[in-house]
């Protein structure tokens, strides 16, 4: 799992753990992953893997950690990601290509160095991308065009990578979450955004670990981008 130290993906961790599944947590700092897995509960159950997922090595650091702890890998959850609102005329290349490493190429070759094992052991598999409802119903007041392209490139991608590993049963779906309250948000009041969406409230992370989980099991599911949004890119509450 990429970005297990923080916001939704520490969620999905907890829960994966909750239920006896092992864990391969990802993250940057390495002291923080530690702290994480220390707070999990579960240091027979959980390794840890620090590393830009910008890199290929970092990919492939995952896949080892998984087979040296656990023998085999069965799932990914692509949840490391970057994002925010920057009005477009102002991107600098730099912004740009930290949101296209960070988001779309990290996921990129963290998935490819997954599916070699997957491919490898022959058995199947899940990949749960995280992307947003954003891609598909913007709005006026969050100038994130940066962040948005990257973010539409993990959905074409999930689309993409369904088709093409059909016939091998490796299942790839993604998460794609409205306003959650996360870490990514900083000190910024989400509140405000709570009328956003038909059920009139944010998001909470067990909401969209909800929605990972289930795409990790659905067996007869594949190619689905889902909404974790209340119902945002469907209506208005009135």
């Amino acid at each position: 799992m990429t970005g297990g130290s923080s916001g939704i993906g520490r969620d999905v961790a907890r829960a994966l753990l909750a239920r006896g599944d092992n864990v391969v947590l990802g993250g940057r700092d390495p002291d923080k992953l530690a702290e994480v897995a220390a707070e999990l509960g579960a240091p027979a159950r959980v390794a840890t893997v620090a590393g830009d997922i910008g890199s290929p090595a970092t990919g492939s650091a995952y896949v080892r950690a998984a087979l040296e702890r656990f023998g085999r890998v069965d799932v990914l959850i692509n949840s490391a990601g970057v994002f925010g609102a920057t009005p477009f005329v102002d991107v600098t290349e730099a912004e740009l290509d930290r949101y296209l490493g960070g988001n779309l190429k990290g996921t990129y070759l963290t998935t490819q160095a997954v599916v070699r094992q997957l491919l490898a052991q022959g058995a199947g598999g899940s990949v749960v991308n995280i992307g947003t409802v954003l891609i598909d119903h913007a709005r006026t007041g969050l100038p994130a065009s940066a962040a948005l392209v990257s973010k539409g490139g993990v959905h074409a991608l999930t689309t993409s990578l369904a088709a093409e590993l059909a016939p091998a049963r490796i299942r790839v779906n993604a998460v794609a979450p409205g306003v959650i309250r996360t870490p990514l948000f900083g000190d910024g009041d989400v509140r405000a955004a709570a009328d956003l969406a038909l059920l009139a409230r944010i998001g909470e992370v067990a909401d969209t670990t909800a929605g990972v989980l289930y795409l990790v099991d659905a067996e007869f599911v594949t190619g689905h981008i889902l909404p974790v949004d209340g119902g945002f890119i469907t209506g208005r509450a009135a």
